[in-house]
C-alpha cells in the first residue's frame, strides 16, 4: 500500500475516515418486543403493540440482543461494560412510530476495542470506540404510488449494534479493508449475518480531508451505504469534491449526504445534527443493563476460534499464507474445510485441492461451498486415494468430476468404473515396449540427443494405459528403457 493522498492545485491532502457501521442483531425477536424479525414477509405483518407505539406498551429488553453484543465486543477484545443505560434520541419521522429511538448514548454496552487489519503488505489497528444497542427505524416505500408514500414497520424495533470506528483510516482501501474483517467477525461469532444487500449491515461513512500534519477538517456523513464497493466509492468522490470546495476557497458544511451507487456521487440530503438536537435523555421505562461474571463468562465461552486465530493456526500446519487468507475470508469456507481436516485429510494437500479444484469447479457451477455436491467426507475419501496411489492426479479429476454429478462416493466410482491406478511394472513395461517399437523415428531423435522427446513418451505409454498408470513407475521405467 502507497501513502494515498489527493493531489491538489495547493499540494497534498490526507483524507481522514471513520465509519459507523449498522449491525441487525441475529435474533428471532426485536430489541424489546416479541415481534418475528424475518426478512422478506408482508409489509407490517410483524408489527407488535410496542412496534406501533400503542399507548401503555412497555418495552422489555431481549436477553439475546444484549448477549450478541457482549459477545461481539468480546471479539474486538473491547471494555465490556456491566452498567449501562437506554437513552431516548427524539425525532419525528414517519416510520418511527414513538416519536423517538431507544439508543444508547452516554453509557453504551460496549467500550473501546480494536480490529486488525491488512491493507496489502501494511497491518493497521483500526480503533473502535463504542458498540451501541439501539432500535431501528420501519422503512418508507416510495415507489409504489405516484404520489404517495407507504410505511412498512416489520423493521422498527429490530435490534441494531451500531459500532463506531475512531477516525483512524485514511484511504478508501483501509476503509474497505476495516468493512471486510468487521463483517467476518461478525458473522463468525454469529451475531449479525453480514447480509449488506438485505440491509441487515450498512455503513454511515465520515469524511473530512486535511493538509498533512493539521488538525481534522469538517467532516461530511454519507448515510445507508450497503457495500464494501460502495463504501470505497463514496469515500473516493467525497474526499475529492471536499479538496475540490476548499481549494476554490470555500467551506465544507458539516451535514448528512446520500451516495448515488449508478453515478459514484454523493449529494446533499440535510444538515448534519449535533447530539443535542435530539434532546437525549434516559428512557423512564427502562432499568439500566446490569450484566454478572455469570453472564459474561458464558459469552466469552460461546466464542468460536475467530478468524485471525484459525487463520495463524492454518499456517502453523503448513498451509500459505494466501491460502490461509482464502480459507478464513468466509465462515462457511473455513467450516468446511475444518470439517474436511476433521476427516482425516492432510492440511496442505487438502488446502491446494480446495482452493483449485472444489472453488474451480463451484464457480464453474454458480455456487457457493454450502451448496456444494461433494461433502467434506467424499473429499477428504478422494484425497487419501490419491495420496495412498490408488488415484493419479488426473484419475482424481475424473473421479472428482463424476462426484459433482452424481453426489456418489470416490471409492465406489473407482471400483464401478476401473479407474484405479495400476504400478504393475510387469504391465507398464509391455506398455513401454509397445510405444517404442512404434516410434522407432523419436527414439532415433531422442537416442541422438533430443532428450525433450521423453515428455512424448511419457504421453504415450499414459495414452495406450488410458490414463490408469502411475506416472512416477512410468518416469522410472522409461528412463531404465531408453538407457
Amino acid at each position: 500500500m502507497t501513502d494515498y493522498r489527493i493531489k491538489g492545485a495547493t499540494g497534498d491532502w490526507e483524507v481522514v475516515i471513520g465509519l459507523e457501521v449498522h449491525a441487525q442483531v441475529t435474533s428471532n425477536a426485536k430489541l424489546f418486543s416479541g415481534a418475528a424479525t424475518a426478512f422478506g414477509a408482508e409489509p407490517n405483518s410483524q408489527v407488535s403493540l410496542i412496534d406501533a407505539a400503542m399507548p401503555g406498551m412497555l418495552p422489555v429488553p431481549n436477553r439475546e440482543c444484549i448477549r450478541q453484543a457482549v459477545r461481539t465486543g468480546m471479539a474486538i477484545d473491547a471494555q465490556i461494560n456491566k452498567w449501562s443505560r437506554f437513552d431516548r434520541k427524539n425525532y419525528f419521522y414517519a416510520d418511527l412510530p414513538q416519536g423517538y429511538q431507544i439508543s444508547q448514548l452516554y453509557h453504551p454496552i460496549v467500550g473501546e476495542g480494536s480490529v486488525e487489519i491488512e491493507d496489502g503488505d501494511i497491518v493497521k489497528t483500526i480503533g473502535v470506540e463504542r458498540i451501541h444497542v439501539e432500535q431501528d427505524a420501519g422503512k418508507l416505500m416510495h415507489d409504489q404510488h405516484p404520489t404517495r408514500s407507504y410505511v412498512d414497520l416489520n423493521r422498527c424495533g429490530v435490534a441494531l449494534m451500531e459500532i463506531v470506528s475512531r477516525p483512524d483510516m485514511r484511504s478508501p482501501s483501509e476503509a474497505g479493508a476495516y468493512l471486510r474483517k468487521l463483517r467476518a467477525i461478525l458473522r463468525y461469532v454469529g451475531s449479525c449475518d453480514g447480509n449488506m444487500e438485505e440491509g441487515s449491515m450498512r455503513a454511515d461513512v465520515n469524511v473530512s480531508v486535511r493538509k498533512p500534519g493539521e488538525e481534522f477538517g469538517t467532516r461530511t456523513e454519507t448515510k445507508n451505504v450497503n457495500s464494501v464497493r460502495f463504501v470505497m466509492a463514496a469515500i473516493e468522490h467525497e474526499a475529492h469534491r471536499q479538496v475540490d470546495v476548499l481549494e476554490s476557497g470555500g467551506k465544507i458544511v458539516q451535514e448528512t449526504r446520500l451516495f448515488n451507487p449508478d453515478t459514484g456521487t454523493t449529494r446533499s440530503m440535510r444538515s448534519k445534527e449535533d447530539a443535542h438536537d435530539y434532546r437525549y435523555f434516559p428512557d423512564p421505562d427502562l432499568l439500566p443493563l446490569e450484566l454478572d461474571d455469570a453472564f459474561l463468562e458464558e459469552c466469552r465461552a460461546s466464542l468460536p476460534e475467530l478468524p485471525d486465530a484459525k487463520r495463524k493456526r492454518y499456517e502453523a500446519l503448513g498451509i500459505t499464507a494466501y491460502n490461509a487468507d482464502v480459507l478464513t475470508a468466509e465462515v462457511e469456507t473455513a467450516r468446511w474445510f475444518d470439517t474436511l481436516l476433521d476427516a482425516g485429510a492432510a492440511p496442505v494437500a487438502a488446502s491446494n485441492w480446495v482452493t483449485g479444484e472444489l472453488f474451480g469447479a463451484l464457480n464453474r457451477m454458480g455456487k457457493g461451498i454450502t451448496d456444494s455436491p461433494v461433502t467434506p467426507g467424499q473429499a477428504a475419501e478422494l484425497l487419501s486415494l490419491v495420496a495412498d496411489g490408488t488415484l493419479s492426479g488426473s484419475l482424481a479429476k475424473q473421479v472428482f468430476e463424476v462426484m459433482l454429478e452424481t453426489g456418489d462416493a470416490p471409492g465406489k466410482i473407482v471400483e464401478e468404473r476401473g479407474l484405479k491406478q495400476t504400478s504393475d511394472t510387469g504391465a507398464i513395461e509391455a506398455v513401454i515396449a509397445e510405444v517404442l517399437a512404434k516410434n522407432p523415428g523419436q527414439l532415433e531423435q531422442y537416442r541422438g540427443g533430443k532428450v525433450a522427446l521423453f515428455g512424448f513418451f511419457v504421453g504415450q505409454t499414459m495414452k495406450a494405459m488410458g490414463g490408469k498408470a502411475n506416472p512416477q513407475v512410468v518416469n522410472d521405467l522409461l528412463k531404465k528403457a531408453l538407457g
